[in-house]
C-alpha cells in the first residue's frame, strides 16, 4: 500500500507509452508523454514562463565556476573553513546542484560528505558526533549531501527518532551551529524546494531510465505518500533553526538549472575574495532565492 500508488501510476505511464528524453548533454531528462512532448510539472507555483536557456545555463555555470576557483584559491591562502549543507525532498536537485559546485575545484581542498546510515557504534555516541569527525580543517570546502538535519527530516517523518530525542535535536542544533561559528567556521545551509508534481516526475524518470534506477530506493517512494508530514516537518525545523547567526536560505528548484546557478551565486555573494568579479557574481534572484522563514509564510 506504501508503495501502491506510485507503482500505479507508473505502470499507467508505461502502458501509455511515456518514455525520457536526455538533452546533447545526457542530463536533466525529460518525461515524454506518448505525443512527443514533455511533461511539464516544472511549472507548478513556479515564477518563469520558461526553464533556463541551456546555452545560457552553460555560459553562467562556467563564469561562476571560475569565480568559484578564485573563492577556493582565497581559502586555502586564508586557511578559513567552509560547511555547506544541502537539504530538501527527495529529487530536489541537491546532488546535481553539488556537482556543479565540484565539477573544477581541487579536491585536496574540497569534498563531499555523504552518509550512510549510522553504524551501532554511532547509535551509541552523541548526535552530532559523526558530523563532527566530517568538518573541514583550515583551508578546505565541505559539502554535505544531507547533514544532521536528517533527525528533523526524514527521521521524524519516519518514525525512527523518539520524540524526547527530536526535541533535544531542535535544541541543539542552533547551539551546535553557533559554536561552529565561534570556532571559525563558515556554514550555509540551502534548503532545495519542489513542486509536489514535479517531484512525482523526477521519480518517474529515475524508474524509466535504466542510468537513473539506483537513484529511487524504497524510503524515495514511501516519501511520495508522505507530502504533507515532509512539510509540516521541514516547517517546524526551519522555525526552530533558522537563526540569525546560521539563516536557511530556500531555494526553488523546480527548474534544475536556475537553482544551480542561484545556488552558487548565493554561495559566493556572501564573501569577499580576491579580483571577485561583480558582473558574475551579484545577489541572488529574489523570485526563486529567499530566506528560510520567510518561505514557509508563503
Amino acid at each position: 500500500m506504501i508503495s501502491g500508488g506510485f507503482r500505479e501510476y507508473l505502470e499507467q505511464l508505461l502502458q501509455d507509452g511515456y518514455s525520457v528524453r536526455h538533452d546533447e548533454h545526457l542530463s536533466d531528462p525529460d518525461l515524454i508523454d506518448p505525443g512527443g512532448n514533455p511533461v511539464e510539472t516544472w511549472r507548478e507555483d513556479y515564477p518563469y514562463q520558461e526553464r533556463l536557456d541551456r546555452d545560457l545555463y552553460e555560459q553562467e555555470k562556467y563564469e561562476l565556476q571560475i569565480e568559484l576557483l578564485k573563492f577556493q584559491n582565497c581559502v586555502q591562502d586564508t586557511g578559513t573553513k567552509h560547511v555547506i549543507l544541502f537539504e530538501g525532498r527527495d529529487a530536489a536537485g541537491k546532488g546535481g546542484t553539488i556537482k556543479r559546485f565540484m565539477e573544477h575545484l581541487n579536491p585536496r581542498a574540497a569534498r563531499v560528505v555523504a552518509l550512510t546510515k549510522p553504524t551501532e557504534t554511532e547509535l551509541g555516541q552523541w548526535y552530532f558526533h559523526r558530523y563532527v569527525a566530517q568538518l573541514p580543517t583550515a583551508g578546505e570546502i565541505v559539502f554535505f549531501d544531507r547533514s544532521w538535519y536528517n533527525r528533523a527530516g526524514v527521521e521524524r517523518v519516519m518514525g525512527f527518532v523518539s520524540d524526547p530525542d527530536y526535541q533535544i535535536f531542535l535544541r541543539q542544533a542552533p547551539l551546535f551551529e553557533n559554536m561552529l561559528i565561534e570556532s571559525g567556521f563558515s556554514l550555509t545551509k540551502l534548503w532545495f524546494s519542489v513542486a509536489q508534481s514535479e517531484q512525482r516526475t523526477r521519480f518517474a524518470i529515475r524508474q524509466i531510465d535504466p542510468v537513473r534506477r539506483w537513484k529511487l530506493s524504497p524510503m524515495d517512494i514511501e516519501s511520495l505518500d508522505r507530502w504533507d508530514d515532509y512539510t509540516t516537518a521541514k516547517e517546524t525545523m526551519i522555525e526552530h533553526t533558522d537563526t540569525d547567526h546560521a539563516p536557511w536560505t530556500s531555494i526553488k528548484s523546480n527548474d534544475k538549472k536556475r537553482a544551480r546557478i542561484n545556488a552558487m551565486r548565493f554561495f559566493l555573494n556572501q564573501f569577499d575574495y580576491e579580483d571577485k568579479d561583480p558582473s558574475v557574481v551579484f545577489p541572488a534572484d529574489p523570485p526563486l532565492v529567499q530566506r528560510g522563514r520567510d518561505s514557509i509564510k508563503d
